[in-house]
């Protein structure tokens, strides 16, 4: 070894214990200490990068992550986890893989002393995340979750690790004739321990890939998930005290276990209420002092520091200090923006492909000891997914249902690679047992996400089977809405809306307006019914302006309407599932939602939201009901007693739906509807589509339109260019405009204006009405009918 191409100027071997896998070094260092390379240029034979420990440092970062997205790249095309490319780049750049001659390569870029840095620096980025998984933990979960959960949790996590050690000592002989080194299955009671857990980190990070993590199978994981991994971390924190402590003798062993119980307990009831003062203090719609944050990040690194004197890893305090802080706005999201990037996505992916180099494969020998371990580890899976499966089909949970739950409780990953790891550097586990237990991650974490994501599809409940929409509805049937918001200036036009329905004792409204929040600050979604009065673990304020509007909304038709408001707080990619499902529980017939365009008090457009557009399309694609897109280009805090509106009917079901529920306006004597039917010039009067459609209408030309409130005319187009001109006229003439969405269908009135649509999610009228060339100052709303399993 050439030390002069080493952060160290000598390093002398003294001693190798194989036994113990210590060597130690007697190691010389120039003072001070050389951080930053002169460079190439400073230096008169150049200088070498390896002699400088930041630039070294650097340089193995870069490299790692390069590594990483390249594997990455490849695994991803097959459905492979993110962290199986983390765990191959450090079986590439570790012993495990060889790579011939650029075996010399790796030497240099990992030369003698360096690695403790980068493992030192990245270590401390995979102590950050865990605090930050753990402040995004509800802990109130402890008492909302089901007997079910509860059930599932302890029996899979202490049901396995009974089993397995009763199959070991049923198998002691046999395995001391397996392999006359009996020493080497020593290890056997820790593997079957570490089976039995599972890291809630782990199944919210996998339910949020799969997209299912606010689906009724995803909540039951996550409380399952979040029971199993607290009674496995306490456990785990007072066995390591037995273990680390038991030969010092029986005084100091009953010192670190009641150290660790009042770790344990005050850390919560010190620092919860103390976080609880911190978001008291901190103004509404403001970000949390920097101060506050700093003085947390100080107190995460000093309880871990102090655990240290009980024989804690470092660990145990960012866990313990992560759950006493509120999770969601405004602290826990303010911390998790604030380390999540650099400590969870970068440092942590370099801390688990550092941990993975130091094992070595090729270490797990004989192979009948490889066997052996794998089938332990085997044999405590399967155990977990039979008496999930058993449980779920006890509850009358299918079993497709019951074998996706039992996959996601059986996953392992990024937590598990880390774990590992630190019980080989702590020598609580031999290197062929770590190596078994890195396949047996890799194994598991990728059949899960496999088999999960093949297997489950939260979408078939909303196959449109059953009517569900507003033509199906008899005459005066109660008119049940699921009103979606995501912004505050939405409210008015959305109780505009409702109010535009006419809710009379004749014509009664039931709407369930759902209050969309994005999931930020916490990993468990919340969907919270204000009508129940039902509390969450933060003591944060949600919904509460659009809790008035509607209970308002409700006295004022009290007997008519009833307005039941909820609060939905999910990821982006997954508010969809809280909107289909709730309109499938409530049997709504119509969910309305608002477009992503704000209008300004000059008709410009003002803001312009892509996520909403994106949840728009989603539901779209999978509503279990008729559709409504509201286009809300009234001037702001817009609201009357009575309404002018204009429906414009093509044919089609999506203009049926809209006519149905146009003529409903109508039961408010105050409103006046206008039909306008533009018929082509070349229609065929045998066509089935046109006989329902003159059907439908003979009731607006008959019994509507002998009201006062009602017109009908009729007007025959003979292009696109006639169609154009006409909206135009009406444009400006109303406050609502109703429209069927009429998406994929073709017709002379609208040959032609499908290639310039811009937004695809109105349709070809609707198109119009909101395009910015558009001069107009009514709310359109486009309509489009359920979407049914037959068609």
């Amino acid at each position: 070894m050439n030390f002069n191409q080493t952060i160290f100027s000598s390093a002398t071997l003294l001693v190798s214990i194989p036994l113990s896998r210590r060597e130690i070094y007697n190691v010389c260092m120039d003072q001070p200490m050389k951080i930053i390379s002169d460079g190439i240029w400073n230096h008169p034979n150049g200088s070498s990068p390896t002699q400088s420990a930041y630039t070294m440092l650097q340089i193995q970062m870069v490299i790692i992550f390069a590594i990483t997205q390249a594997f990455h790249f490849i695994l991803k095309q097959f459905g492979f986890p993110y962290f199986v490319s983390q765990v191959m780049a450090g079986f590439l750049l570790g012993p495990t893989i060889p790579t011939g001659p650029f075996e010399k390569y790796k030497k240099m870029l990992f030369p003698f002393g360096s690695a403790d840095i980068l493992n030192t620096v990245s270590s401390l980025g995979f102590s950050f995340f865990l605090f930050i998984t753990s402040v995004q933990m509800d802990l109130s979960l402890i008492t909302k979750t089901g007997k079910k959960a509860w059930v599932m949790a302890l029996s899979s996590y202490f049901v396995s690790i009974a089993i397995g050690f009763s199959v070991m000592n049923l198998l002691s002989s046999q395995l001391e004739q397996i392999n006359d080194d009996y020493d080497s299955f020593s290890s056997l009671p820790m593997v079957i321990v570490t089976q039995g857990g599972v890291s809630f980190a782990v199944v919210s990070t996998l339910l949020n890939d799969l997209g299912i993590l606010n689906s009724e199978l995803g909540r039951l994981a996550l409380s399952t998930a979040f029971v199993n991994d607290l009674t496995g971390g306490i456990a785990a924190g007072f066995g390591a005290d037995y273990v680390k402590s038991v030969q010092l003798g029986f005084p100091i062993l009953v010192t670190n276990v009641v150290a660790f119980f009042v770790y344990l307990i005050c850390i919560p009831l010190i620092g919860r209420p103390a976080m609880k003062w911190i978001v008291k203090n901190t103004p509404e719609g403001k970000p949390v002092s920097k101060i506050y944050i700093y003085s947390i990040i100080v107190s995460f690194l000093g309880l871990g520091f102090f655990a240290g004197y009980f024989n804690q890893p470092f660990l145990v305090g960012a866990i313990i200090l992560g759950l006493a802080v509120p999770e969601g706005p405004p602290l826990g999201s303010e911390l998790v923006s604030q380390l999540e990037l650099f400590c969870s996505w970068f440092l942590t992916s370099i801390f688990v492909t550092c941990c993975t180099m130091k094992v070595d494969l090729k270490a797990c020998v004989p192979l009948s000891f490889f066997v052996v371990v794998f089938l332990f580890i085997l044999l405590a899976q399967l155990i977990k997914i039979l008496l999930c499966m058993g449980i779920c089909r006890y509850c009358k949970m299918p079993y497709s249902d019951g074998f996706c739950l039992a996959l996601i409780l059986s996953s392992k990953g990024v937590v598990d690679v880390c774990s590992y790891v630190l019980m080989f550097d702590s020598m609580a586990q031999n290197k062929q047992v770590i190596g078994v237990l890195i396949v047996s991650v890799l194994v598991l974490g990728t059949t899960s996400k496999i088999g999960v994501k093949a297997l489950y599809d939260p979408s078939r409940k909303y196959a449109g089977y059953q009517k569900r929409n507003i033509m199906s509805l008899k005459q005066n049937h109660e008119l049940r809405i699921v009103a979606c918001i995501q912004k505050a200036y939405q409210v008015i036009h959305m109780k505009n809306v409702l109010q535009l329905c006419s809710p009379c004792p004749e014509n009664t409204l039931v709407a369930d307006i759902l209050h969309l929040m994005e999931l930020v600050g916490r990993s468990t979604p919340i969907f919270i019914a204000h009508r129940l009065q039902q509390k969450v673990g933060s003591s944060y304020n949600y919904s509460g302006e659009l809790i008035v509007t509607f209970d308002l909304f409700e006295r004022d038709y009290a007997g008519s309407a009833t307005a039941n408001t909820y609060t939905a707080i999910s990821p982006m990619a997954l508010m969809h599932e809280d909107v289909c499902h709730l309109a499938l529980d409530k049997n709504a017939a119509i969910i309305i939602l608002p477009f992503h365009l704000k209008w300004g008090g000059d008709g410009s457009i003002e803001l312009e939201d892509s996520n909403i557009r994106s949840f728009n399309s989603r539901v779209l694609e999978r509503a279990p009901c008729s559709i409504g897109i509201l286009v809300s280009r009234g001037p702001a805090g817009f609201s009357a007693a009575n309404y002018k509106v204009a429906m414009v009917f093509l044919g089609g079901a999506d203009d049926r739906e809209a006519l149905c529920l146009a003529k409903r306006f109508t039961k408010n004597l105050g409103n006046r509807l206008f039909v306008y039917r533009l018929v082509a010039y070349d229609r065929d009067m045998s066509n089935w589509e046109d006989m329902i459609d003159d059907e439908e209408l003979r009731e607006v030309r008959g019994a509507y339109g002998k009201l006062e409130n009602v017109a009908y005319e009729e007007h025959t187009i003979e292009d696109a260019s006639q169609t154009t001109v006409f909206i135009k006229d009406i444009a400006n003439k109303f406050d609502f405009i109703v429209v069927g969405r009429r998406y994929g269908m073709r017709s002379s009135q609208t040959y032609g204006l499908e290639n310039w649509t811009e937004y695809s999610e109105l349709g070809v009228i609707g198109d119009l009405l909101a395009s910015p060339d558009m001069e107009t100052r009514a709310s359109i709303l486009v309509v489009q009918q359920q979407s049914t399993a037959a068609s």
